[in-house]
């Protein structure tokens, strides 16, 4: 019965999380590499900002339930002992660069699927078919030499958490002292730097909208550990990706895999939903297709190298910056960091012609914008 009700329950709670994470990002434009490019070429920082406030209000809460026990983000393969770092790179900078072909990330994808993108549609099958060949397929076959196998053992710590990783160095405990006394230390430092400029604390809603978000991440954590702790079937422990939850729906639309849909295929349709609420509250709903082969190919490519990356590095820009930031998982820092440089590698192509303008001198003037 037990076990019945988690399998009910999980995307039940998905999708309604899901729901509010699409609504509220939908409707304040919440976007990675909009807020990237806007930083790179015109000089504002206020999308990067609602980003990190997102991200740390996620740490915060999150380890705040650890705490109390109500989250245990050590069930989850994101504090495994073992870190794909070839993963994390390689994944992170494909990832980076395939989210500037295709002008936004997985999760910017699903959002635009809620407004009538049919770009995004194919962006998103695409995403979903690679990370499952990734994970499952062909391209497992790759990833398994090159990525699992030159993983770094981080058995001596018990987990590739920051926190105890930097316990086992001190010779300290983790709980109750290293890694809230972390947490604590990495979100005054990051809410210092967020809210410093005056302009930006004048974003109310923007605020408010970054804060919803990064509370639905640290809601996934706990209702995804307390129903794996009560229920008597496999639970996966997680908090939100759009990367491999999105080739997980695709299989429960097209076929019987088995199983019902988990936390994560509610929280893709539930994000989809939410979209759309946003998208008609605004009368910003429109269907939209590529305008022809070359940027339909564009697309293709961004989406396969957004699939394959995401998998190899074992998240997307929530997954990652979000969800593994939240857990302090040693991997988050390192994807985010190949990310963003992968991003800037594939922006200095598409909107200045070439690799290497990523290198040169940003002067802050307006260009245009391969988000649009």
């Amino acid at each position: 019965m037990v076990a019945l009700d988690a399998s009910l329950l999980l995307p039940v709670l998905g999708g309604l999380a899901g729901v509010a994470l699409g609504f509220v990002a939908r409707s304040t434009h919440f976007c990675t590499l909009s807020a990237l490019e806007r930083f790179w070429y015109a000089g504002d920082s206020s999308g990067i900002r609602c980003w990190a406030l997102a991200s740390l209000v996620a740490l915060a809460a999150t380890q705040l339930l650890v705490v109390f026990g109500f989250a245990d983000p050590r069930l989850s393969f994101y504090l495994a002992s073992d870190f794909p770092w070839t993963g994390a790179i390689a994944g992170g900078l494909m990832f980076g660069f395939g989210m500037a072909l295709v002008g936004t990330c997985g999760f910017g994808a699903v959002l635009r699927l809620g407004g009538g993108s049919l770009r995004a549609l194919v962006v998103l099958t695409v995403i979903g078919l690679s990370a499952l060949a990734a994970q499952r397929g062909l391209v497992g076959l790759v990833r398994r030499p090159l990525v699992d196998d030159l993983a770094l053992s981080f058995d001596w710590s018990g987990s590739q958490s920051l926190g105890d990783i930097l316990a086992t160095l001190l010779g300290l405990p983790a709980f109750p002292l290293v890694q809230p006394l972390l947490a604590l230390l990495i979100a005054a430092a990051g809410l210092w730097w967020v809210f410093r400029p005056a302009s930006f604390r004048r974003h109310r809603v923007r605020i408010a909208a970054s804060a919803v978000i990064g509370l639905v991440i640290a809601f996934g954590w706990a209702v995804t550990t307390q129903l794996a702790n009560g229920a008597l079937a496999p639970v996966q422990v997680e908090a939100g990706s759009f990367v491999v939850p999105v080739g997980d729906t695709i299989l429960q639309l097209i076929t019987y895999t088995g199983t019902g849909p988990d936390y994560g295929v509610g929280l893709v349709v539930g994000t989809v939903v939410g979209a759309a609420l946003a998208a008609f509250r605004k009368r910003d709903i429109r269907w939209e297709a590529c305008d022809d082969a070359r940027e339909l190919g564009r697309h293709i490519l961004g989406g396969t190298l957004m699939g394959v990356g995401g998998v190899f590095a074992m998240g997307c820009t929530v997954g990652q910056t979000m969800t593994g930031f939240s857990a302090l998982a040693i991997s988050a820092p390192v994807v985010t960091l190949c990310m963003v440089l992968g991003a800037r590698l594939g922006l200095s192509l598409l909107v200045e012609g070439s690799l290497l303008s990523a290198f040169r001198r940003n002067e802050g003037t307006e260009r245009p914008s391969a988000a649009e």
